[in-house]
């Protein structure tokens, strides 16, 4: 039974990443998630059911269109094996239970967020300020007394709490750059983002992920800014950062701390 579970919940898993190619292709080009149904973005040719099957699809037709032999972008396999990849992930950890629904939903979230602000640099509030209220929603379950191996937060308090410290902290930084250099050093959607990352996490969480995402977005970004010829005022999509913060420390944020803590002396 427990098999049969886990294959259902990346069957699941892939099948929203599919559906997320859709929000992360069309929200860009402000066009709606429902109509029309699946096309191929070159012909216009509507995707027949058997040519959309989670990655299975992109296998058989070699990563082309059916009708006129256009390329379909890599990016469509990679969402949907990373969100099933995760939610087979949650689900080792949860079992059936409330808390998987919730964190598979913040993790595609999340996925879609990376994605959208990668390619227009905009996080959407359509998707972040659900996610605030959903991760209080699991502050208020305690699910991260119920599911230890997740770095989930305990209560609302601890929810909450979060949520505003993750607001808080890159607001202080958009504050200071301005006064230092007269330019937002960071976006409002990062604002949103961390918070929502805050809220489900809960406080404790918060500087770890920006730390991760400062360090990963230093070896990404640098050389893009010394490629740009702008250097240090090159744009960076900092969102993506973040949300990869986000995800390490979920899986495997109390491993990191038990890691941090053996080096502090006792």
């Amino acid at each position: 039974m427990t098999l049969l579970l886990s294959i259902y919940a990346f069957s699941i898993g892939a099948i929203v990443g599919s559906f997320l190619n859709v929000v992360i292709h069309r929200y860009p080009r402000e066009e709606s998630v429902v109509f029309p149904g699946s096309h191929c973005p070159q012909c216009d040719a509507a995707i027949r059911w058997y040519d959309n099957i989670p990655v299975l699809s992109f296998i058989v037709l070699r990563g082309r269109c059916r009708a006129c032999g256009a390329g379909i972008a890599w990016r469509y396999p990679l969402v949907e094996l990373a969100n099933a990849l995760f939610y087979l992930a949650v689900f080792q950890r949860t079992g059936p239970t409330v808390a998987f629904v919730i964190v598979a939903a913040i993790i595609s979230m999340t996925i879609a967020l990376i994605y959208i602000d990668a390619d227009i640099q905009i996080l959407p509030d359509i998707i972040d300020l659900p996610g605030i209220a959903i991760g209080l929603g699991a502050g208020a379950l305690g699910l991260g007394i119920l599911h230890p191996s997740l770095m989930l937060a305990d209560s609302l308090l601890d929810s909450l709490f979060g949520a505003l410290l993750g607001a808080a902290i890159p607001l202080a930084i958009i504050g200071i750059y301005w006064l230092l250099r007269n330019v937002e050093g960071m976006g409002q959607g990062d604002i949103k983002l961390l918070a929502m990352i805050g809220a489900v996490t809960g406080w404790r969480s918060v500087v770890p992920v920006l730390m991760i995402g400062s360090v990963v977005g230093s070896i990404i970004g640098v050389p893009l800014a010394i490629r740009s010829g702008e250097g240090m005022r090159t744009a960076l999509p900092f969102g993506v950062f973040l949300g990869i913060g986000f995800l390490a420390v979920l899986f495997f944020g109390h491993e990191m701390a038990n890691w941090y803590l053996s080096f502090v002396p006792r």
